[in-house]
């Protein structure tokens, strides 16, 4: 029991990034980089706190460590400025979409040969993906921050498959998000002195708070309390309870912000979760 109360917990802490962003940027109480800058920031102390008062060290290089900074930078920045338009629930699904599309890509480049119902589900939950962004209805998203998400998804997709191999999960994570987080603040302070598109003295309170609230609590803890019920969880259990991680941000998403869930969105969420299902469940 205990098991499933701590990855329901974490799936909520997922499905809480979009909402916590969408939240902070929907009134523009803070600018959507400045988010991601805060965002990163609070992570890499929450998670370098927690690997530091296991281990007392903290290992900044390793293998594959530029992979996985490059792919948490891109996550993090496409995500906060999809956030500047789409809605958490809607952003949610495209970002877990394509993370899963990702995998299966690489899994394809690898050489492996995937069964009929995989190429089924893959080709279900494109499909669904498609519809749902296809111009010409009155929902139809902005195609600019829809590819923004994307691209976040492709970088999570990037990461997860970098890091599926990783000895200390979440030492590696720490490692990514201290690096990242010093990448960001230098990027930050020069851009910052040329653009009006990053402007941390602008940001209210509730702004800052709600960003410090996903690096540290929903993205920090947030992983580390995934990578311990992870071992615990056949990978076809840990990859079926991602499914939740959509539908409660579209659930979030109507409840803390007046989000109205189409039945366009319904039905595409549908496609896309039900595809991905056919892809990660054998025939049994």
């Amino acid at each position: 029991m205990k098991i499933v109360l701590l990855t329901c917990l974490t799936m909520v802490a997922f499905a809480a990034n979009s909402i916590l962003n969408r939240l902070a940027l929907s009134d523009g109480d803070i600018d959507a980089l400045s988010f991601g800058v805060i965002r990163l920031c609070a992570g890499a102390i929450m998670l370098a706190t927690l690997v530091l008062l296991r281990d007392r060290r903290l290992e900044l290089g390793g293998a594959g460590r530029a992979v996985g900074v490059t792919a948490l930078f891109v996550y993090i920045f496409g995500f906060s400025l999809a956030y500047e338009s789409l809605d958490a629930g809607l952003g949610a699904l495209i970002l877990f979409g394509l993370v899963q599309i990702t995998m299966f890509t690489e899994a394809l480049i690898r050489g492996e040969r995937p069964a009929l119902r995989r190429w089924l589900g893959a080709g279900v939950a494109f499909a669904g993906l498609v519809w749902l962004l296809w111009p010409g209805h009155a929902a139809t998203p902005s195609l600019w921050h829809a590819g923004l998400m994307a691209l976040a998804g492709i970088a999570w997709g990037v990461y997860s498959i970098g890091g599926r191999g990783a000895s200390d999960a979440l030492g590696a994570t720490a490692a990514n998000f201290c690096v990242a987080a010093a990448v960001a603040v230098v990027g930050a302070l020069a851009t910052s002195a040329v653009s009006d598109r990053l402007d941390l003295a602008g940001a209210t309170a509730f702004g800052l708070s709600m960003a410090i609230l996903a690096g540290a609590v929903t993205s920090g803890l947030g992983y580390a309390l995934w990578y311990t019920v992870l071992p615990r969880l056949r990978g076809t259990t840990a990859a079926v309870t991602q499914l939740t991680v959509p539908v409660i941000a579209i659930l979030g998403g109507s409840v803390f912000l007046s989000e109205q869930i189409t039945s366009r969105l319904l039905i595409s969420a549908a496609l896309v979760l039900g595809g991905v299902l056919l892809t990660v469940t054998s025939r049994r």
